[in-house]
Order: structure tokens, then sequence, then C-alpha cells
């Protein structure tokens, strides 16, 4: 494969999102279950953002959309807006797999290496930061206007890069992800994250995901790509 870039999907994939927010959780809403809440919240990800994709509602980034979610659940609490905000930021700052930054710090040696992700450019920027990320470059999803696996978004980031989309690694953990990065053009790795979801729900398997690679995390995924 002719790769130039290997670009990255965040949540779940390059930091854990459930231990994060979970652990945000707690310290803010000290009487809900902070691991059932946080997962609960994350499954309003998709289907916020397919409002948006098929139309139903104008283009609003990812904050907005949290928000909204967090309004939803939080429904009937007496939560003041303080702290409704400082839920909302939580997703600005999670805590990177311990295999992240050392594997990727391998791969960008030889790679330009990008976040790629349906987060807001700011979201990204501060989480990325504050992660200790050595990513070259972010690419948001509001850069295109659109949410993966809309085609538009996996195009954006080629253009951006000036390169040709099979000139594209997209790694994931999900399977939607890298089935619309396929269809867009991108070559895929999955990167297996079986505690990605907590220890209630069941993560995307290897089994279940076609890709041109697939690695247990980002130290065996930069072996495969020749990283030293």
């Amino acid at each position: 494969m002719d790769i130039r870039v290997v670009a990255c999907d965040i949540f779940g994939t390059t930091v854990d999102w459930y231990t994060g927010v979970a652990a945000q959780v707690a310290a803010l809403l000290p009487e809900v279950d902070p691991g059932e809440f946080a997962a609960r919240w994350r499954g309003e990800y998709a289907p916020s953002m397919d409002r948006v994709r098929t139309g139903e509602r104008e283009w609003a980034y990812l904050d907005t959309l949290h928000r909204e979610s967090l309004d939803g659940l939080l429904a009937g609490r007496p939560v003041d807006e303080p702290t409704r905000d400082r839920l909302v930021r939580a997703w600005h700052t999670l805590p990177a797999w311990p295999d992240s930054v050392p594997g990727l710090t391998r791969i960008s040696a030889a790679h330009t290496t990008a976040a790629l992700s349906n987060g807001g450019f700011a979201l990204l920027t501060n989480l990325v930061k504050k992660a200790g990320l050595p990513f070259d470059c972010v690419l948001s999803a509001e850069l295109a206007q659109a949410y993966k696996p809309d085609a538009a978004v996996y195009h954006r980031a080629a253009a951006l890069l000036d390169v040709e989309p099979s000139q594209i690694l997209m790694v994931a953990a999900h399977k939607w992800d890298l089935d619309g990065a396929r269809a867009a053009g991108l070559r895929t790795a999955f990167v297996h994250r079986p505690r990605e979801k907590g220890p209630r729900q069941e993560a995307d398997r290897p089994e279940d995901v076609t890709a041109d690679l697939h690695a247990t995390d980002f130290e065996d995924l930069a072996g495969q790509l020749g990283s030293r």
C-alpha cells in the first residue's frame, strides 16, 4: 500500500472516552451511576449525528449535539448551567490509551499522522494537546460540515492534505467508520479496543470487521507499517 497519511479516529480508538467521561460524571453528578450515564450519553452520539446527516436538522458541531443529548438525559434533574457546561467539556479532556502515544510516535516518524474525528475543531485541539498525542494535524468533521461516515469527511481530509484517498490509512476501532472510509476509497486499519465501551457493553470484534490491517493496538500497527 502506498500510504502517505495515517488518519486516526479519536473517541474510543485513540482515547478512552468511557473512563474519562465516567470519572468526570462521578465528580459532577454523584447521584447517578457514572459508567451507566457515560454509556447512555455515548449512545446518543450516532443518532444525534444522523439527524444532521439526513437533513433532519441543520449543521451543528459536536459540543452542541452533546449538550442537547445531555439535556435530554438530565430531564427533570435540577442540574445548573455551569455543571452542564462542565459536563460537555468533559469530552475535551480524555485519557489516551497507554499504547497511543508511543505507537503514534513511531508511526509519525515515517508517515504524516492526523486526527480525523467527528469532534469539533476546538474540542480536538484541546483533547490532543491535553492527552499529549503526537499528531501532525487535526482534521475535524467540522471542516467538511458533515459527519463520518459521510464520504465528504474522508474526501475533505484527502483534499486538505493533497493526497489521493487511497493514500490515507484510516485507523479506527469501529466497523461503521472503517466501512465508510473504505467506501470513500481509503485504506483501513482496525484497532481492537475490547474495553472501549466499559464492562457492560461489547466493543466491535475483529472477526466482524473488514479492513486492510488488523492490530491489537497502536504499537502493533506501527510494527505492521514498518515503523521502528
